[in-house]
């Protein structure tokens, strides 16, 4: 079965899709920028960008009653490769247990000249 989960504490879509779709205890979570859903503005530079992406990835997972454990996958996109070890060092600090399996990116350009999107997979361990 299909559930669609959305967070108020995580910026509503800026277009048609959804925060994160949850079909068999797989949990789908659509590429976050660095938005802040308190008022709708982006932070400057990476690493802030970076924690406010990942802040926003956070608040859907605990949506779902899930947490940064529960990761088994992200997609990190980067406006510049050469923001990788800052933007590195952010998420490092999200993921202290086991690593999630990861991918990272360089992009033309991202919605709303973001320098950072992050996007994740995770599962429901109740399943397991």
């Amino acid at each position: 079965m299909k559930k669609i989960i959305a967070s108020p504490k995580a910026p509503a879509a800026v277009g048609p899709y959804s925060q994160a779709v949850e079909v068999d205890g797989t949990l789908y979570v659509s590429g976050q920028l660095p938005i802040d859903p308190a008022t709708s503005e982006m932070p400057c530079g990476i690493e802030a960008q970076t924690k406010q992406s990942l802040d926003n990835v956070m608040a859907i997972l605990e949506e779902a009653g899930l947490g940064p454990d529960n990761v088994v996958k992200t997609c990190v996109l980067l406006n510049d490769i050469k923001d990788f070890a800052a933007m590195n060092a952010v998420y490092a600090s999200y993921f202290p247990g086991d690593k999630p399996a990861r991918v990272c990116y360089q992009v033309a350009a991202l919605p709303k000249g973001a320098l950072v999107e992050i996007e994740v997979v995770a599962y429901n361990k109740i399943f397991d």
